[in-house]
C-alpha cells in the first residue's frame, strides 16, 4: 500500500513536519491509473520463515537475532498450544488461513492510512496476552493500547512488500516493509502473528516493528503495464515493465518480476526519467532577500541570516525539486557551501542529485557577498584569474563558471577575453568544464571559442549568427535557454507575483509567504520602454532556441531558480512549456530535460531510463508527448528506487 497522507518529506528538527488533519488515499483503484499499489499480485504465503541479516551492520545483526528470538517467545506466550498440536495442516487450509489472514493484516493498515482508531483497534487481540513490541521495548496487552493520544497518527506510512506465512492451523506469521515519517523518516520491517478466532475473524496477537539500518538497500519495486517514454528520443516502449532494485534500473521493456519485488500497477500511465534542472542555485531563496542587488530589502531580511537559512535548510529545496518531479539539479554558482550539498545530497532519497560549481569567477567585482564567504570572486588579472580557478579546481568543484558581464565596445573587453582563457586553461588542467555566462552573442561566440562547454543562458540581444552555430556545433557545447527567469524579475519589478503556471503546492511556506510580499513592496519608477523590452527579449531568445536546436546542438533545460520569483521546483514547467512555445517538441523538451541536462551535469548515470542507471523516474497520469503541460500530471517519483507520491512531497 501506498497510501500516505501528503505530509512527508523529513526536515530537520528546527522545521518538524506539520500533522495533517486527515489521511488521503492517493492511489485510485486498478481500472483507473496506477492501482492501489497493495502489490496483490505478489502478495503471497509461503512455507517458511527466511531471516535476513544486514552484512555490513553487526549490530543490526545482533538486534535482528535478539528480535527473532524474543518473537518466538513472544508467540509462546500469545498464542495457545493448542493451536500448534494438530499434526495435519492441508494445502487448502494453509492456502484459506494465508488469504483469509492477509486481509485482516491489510484490514490493519488500510485503518492507519484511514486514521479510524476504532477500526484499527478490533483487529488486535483484546486480551493481556496481547504484544507488541519495537525498538522501544515490549508492551503487553490490550488495554494499554485504548489510552494514550488517539490522534497519534503518522504523518506518512508506505507499507509494501506484504507476506505472509501459515505456521500451524489457525495461525499466521506476517511482515511487511514500511516508511514512515513521523517528525523523521524511518525505514524498517513490520511484524504480525494472526490468530483465528471461535467466531472465524482474524486478530493479531503478536505486533513488532524494527527500522533498518541506514545503509540498508532500498527494497525492489516494479512498475507494470505503463508506457515508457525513456529520455533518449526513442520511441514510447507500450505495456511496459520497469524493475528498480538496488538503487538502479534492473529492467525496461518485458521484464520478470521476481518474488521479492513489490509491483505497483502503472496501467494507464506514463513513466518517464527523472527531470533535471541544469541551472539553478541553492544560494538563492526565489525572492528579492536572496538578490538584494535586484531589490534591496536587507532591512527586513538581513542578507547575512537569509545566506545562514539557506545553508541550514536547503532540505526545503530537496523537497520542492522532488514534488515537481525533478530529480537532479546542477547548481551553476554559489557559495563554496553548495559543493557539501553534493555528499549530503547523495546519501538521501529523499533530494535531488546535486552537481555543484561553487563560487563564480566574476569579471564584475560584485557586492553580492557575506563577511565570511563570497559567492563572486572578481577577476581583474592573471593571478587572481588562476588562484580563483585553482581554488574552485581544488575543492573538486563540477565545473568552473566565469561570469562574463563584458560588452563588446568596453575599453577592457581584450584584456577580459584573455581571462576568459585563463580560466578555461585552468579548468582543462584540473580536468573540469568550463561554463559561462554569457548572454551577447559576441560574448556566446568568445565563450564557445575559449572552449565553453555550457552556456547558462540564451543569446538575448540579437539572433544568432551561421559561425555562432557552426562554433557550438564543432566544441560540443550544451545551450540552456533559460528563457523564463526574466518573467520574475519583471513581476519583481512591475509588484505584481503571479502564480499561474507555478506548482505553488510544491513551494515550501516560507518561500511562499514571501513571495505573497511581492505585490505589497514599495512601488518603482519604471522606464515606459520597460514592458516592451522584455517582451523582445522573449521573442528573441525563442528564436534563438529554436535556430540552435534546428542547428543540432544539444539544448539543457535550466530555469536559474533561485532568482526572484522564479520558485525552486515549481518552476520547471514554466519553463519547459516555454521551450515548447518556441517550437521544440514535447520529445524535444523531455530530451533536453532528462538526458541532455544529464549531460549538462557531468553525470552519465542519470537521465534516461535503461538498466544500471539510477532509479530515477517520475510516473505521470497523462501523455507528455501529446502535451508537454501534462508533465504536471505527477503522480509517483522514485529517486535511488524509493519511491514517492506526489501528495506526501507537497506542502
Amino acid at each position: 500500500m501506498l497510501m500516505p497522507p501528503p505530509r512527508g518529506i523529513p526536515r530537520p528538527a528546527a522545521t518538524p513536519v506539520p500533522p495533517r488533519a486527515a489521511a488521503v488515499i492517493v492511489a485510485p483503484p486498478p481500472v483507473d491509473g496506477v492501482g492501489d499499489l497493495t502489490g496483490r499480485a505478489h502478495a503471497r504465503y509461503s512455507v517458511g520463515v527466511r531471516l535476513v541479516i544486514h552484512p555490513r551492520s553487526p549490530c543490526a545483526a545482533m538486534n535482528t537475532l535478539r528480535a527473532l528470538a524474543a518473537l518466538l517467545a513472544l508467540w509462546s506466550a500469545a498464542i495457545p498450544a493448542a493451536a500448534f498440536a494438530q499434526p495435519a495442516y492441508p494445502a487448502e487450509q494453509r492456502a484459506r488461513d494465508s488469504t483469509e489472514a492477509l486481509a485482516a493484516f491489510r484490514g490493519n493498515i488500510g485503518a492507519i492510512h484511514a486514521r479510524d482508531r476504532a477500526t484499527y483497534l478490533t483487529y488486535y487481540l483484546q486480551s493481556p496476552r496481547l504484544v507488541r513490541t519495537g525498538p522501544g521495548g515490549v508492551n503487553w496487552g490490550y488495554e494499554g493500547m485504548t489510552t494514550g493520544d488517539p490522534n497519534a497518527w503518522p504523518d506518512t506510512l508506505v507499507a509494501t512488500h506484504f507476506e505472509v506465512v501459515p505456521v500451524a492451523p489457525g495461525v499466521v506469521y506476517g511482515a511487511y516493509r514500511y516508511r514512515v515519517v513521523q517528525g523523521g523518516s524511518q525505514r524498517g520491517v513490520s511484524e504480525r502473528v494472526l490468530v483465528r478466532q471461535p467466531d472465524g475473524t482474524w486478530k493479531i496477537a503478536v505486533s513488532t516493528a524494527f527500522g533498518s539500518p541506514g545503509d540498508a538497500p532500498v527494497p525492489a519495486f516494479a512498475l507494470t503495464g505503463a508506457t515508457v517514454i525513456d529520455g533518449t528520443g526513442a520511441a514510447p516502449i507500450r505495456k511496459a515493465t520497469v524493475v528498480m532494485r538496488n538503487g538502479r534500473i534492473a529492467c525496461v521493456g518485458e521484464c520478470p518480476v521476481g518474488p521479492d519485488v513489490h509491483a505497483i500497477d502503472a496501467r494507464g500511465k506514463w513513466i518517464i526519467p527523472g527531470l533535471i534542472d541544469a541551472h539553478m542555485h541553492y544560494s538563492q531563496t526565489g525572492w528579492a532577500d536572496g538578490r538584494p542587488d535586484a531589490e534591496d530589502v536587507r532591512a527586513r531580511f538581513p542578507y547575512d541570516s537569509t545566506v545562514a537559512a539557506l545553508e541550514a535548510d536547503p532540505e526545503r529545496f530537496f523537497r520542492s525539486y522532488l514534488c515537481a518531479g525533478v530529480t537532479g539539479t546542477f547548481d551553476v554558482g554559489g557559495y563554496p557551501w553548495t559543493w557539501a550539498l553534493r555528499r549530503r545530497a547523495e546519501a538521501s532519497n529523499a533530494a535531488p542529485h546535486v552537481a555543484a560549481a561553487g563560487p563564480l569567477l566574476s569579471t564584475l567585482d560584485h557586492w553580492v557577498n557575506t563577511p565570511a564567504q563570497r559567492q563572486f570572486v572578481y577577476i581583474h588579472n592573471d593571478s587572481s584569474t588562476r588562484a580563483a580557478a585553482r581554488m574552485v579546481a581544488h575543492y573538486e568543484s563540477d565545473a568552473v563558471k566565469v561570469w562574463y558581464l563584458v560588452k563588446a565596445t568596453s575599453p577592457d573587453t581584450a584584456g577580459y577575453k584573455v581571462l576568459l582563457r585563463t580560466a578555461a586553461e585552468e579548468a582543462r588542467r584540473a580536468g573540469i568544464p568550463l561554463i559561462v555566462h554569457a548572454t551577447d552573442l559576441w560574448a556566446a561566440r568568445d565563450a564557445v571559442s575559449a572552449g565553453a562547454r555550457l552556456l547558462v543562458h540564451s543569446v538575448e540581444d540579437v539572433p544568432v549568427d551561421d559561425e555562432f552555430l557552426r562554433l557550438a556545433r564543432e566544441a560540443g557545447t550544451i545551450y540552456t535557454p533559460t528563457l523564463t527567469v526574466y518573467d520574475g524579475y519583471r513581476q519583481l519589478y512591475e509588484r505584481r507575483f503571479d502564480d499561474t503556471g507555478l506548482a505553488m503546492e510544491c513551494v515550501d511556506p516560507a518561500t511562499r509567504a514571501k513571495a505573497m510580499l511581492t505585490d505589497s513592496l514599495p512601488p518603482r519608477n519604471l522606464p515606459p520602454t520597460f514592458g516592451a523590452r522584455f517582451e523582445r527579449r522573449r521573442q528573441v531568445t525563442a528564436d534563438n532556441l529554436r535556430r540552435v536546436h534546428a542547428a543540432g546542438i544539444p539544448v539543457a533545460m535550466g530555469t536559474d531558480a533561485g532568482n526572484p520569483l522564479t520558485l525552486h521546483g515549481a518552476s520547471v514547467y514554466r519553463e519547459m512549456e516555454a521551450m515548447a512555445a518556441a517550437g521544440l517538441s514535447p520529445m524535444d523538451v523531455l530530451v533536453a530535460s532528462t538526458r541532455n541536462a544529464a549531460m549538462a551535469m557531468g553525470r552519465d548515470s542519470i537521465g534516461t531510463l535503461r538498466p544500471g542507471m539510477a532509479a530515477d523516474l517520475v510516473v505521470l497520469d497523462a501523455d507528455p508527448l501529446a502535451d508537454v503541460r501534462n508533465l504536471r500530471s505527477v503522480r509517483l517519483v522514485a529517486r535511488g528506487g524509493e519511491v514517492w507520491t506526489r501528495r506526501e512531497l507537497e506542502w
